[in-house]
């Protein structure tokens, strides 16, 4: 009988379930996310951490050999040179584990989420009246 996958309720208890060296990742991530979004609420979305305004900014989640961040699509396209350094697809990029991760990068990206998530909010409450 299969096992069911385990449903995380909170960041913390999501980190809990990696090893450190990754667990450490993860956490300088969330930081730099944080940091990035001062006013954005922490949420588990698709059983990974996420972070949500109107709407959510970015996930990430961690893998064995990487920290996968997931920015959406727009945010790929936006920072596609940048994050050519990068494995990735058209909506995630994978931060290896045995290198660093990059902070302004991340914080460029979410500052830019943040801006795409209030315009898109924006534009639903003047349709709205």
């Amino acid at each position: 009988m299969d096992k069911m996958p385990r449903k995380f309720k909170t960041v913390d208890e999501y980190l809990s379930t990696f090893p450190e060296s990754t667990r450490s990742k993860l956490q300088d991530l969330r930081d730099v996310i944080r940091k990035a979004a001062p006013g954005a609420e922490e949420v588990i979305s698709y059983n990974m951490p996420a972070i949500k305004q109107h709407g959510v900014l970015v996930y990430y989640a961690g893998y064995k050999g990487h920290i996968g961040f997931y920015p959406t699509g727009s945010g790929i396209v936006a920072f596609k040179k940048e994050l050519s350094a990068y494995e990735g697809s058209k909506g995630a990029v994978r931060f290896p584990l045995d290198g660093a991760i990059p902070a302004g990068l991340i914080s460029r990206i979410v500052k830019f989420r943040i801006k795409e998530d209030q315009e898109r909010a924006w534009l639903r409450a003047v349709k709205k009246k």
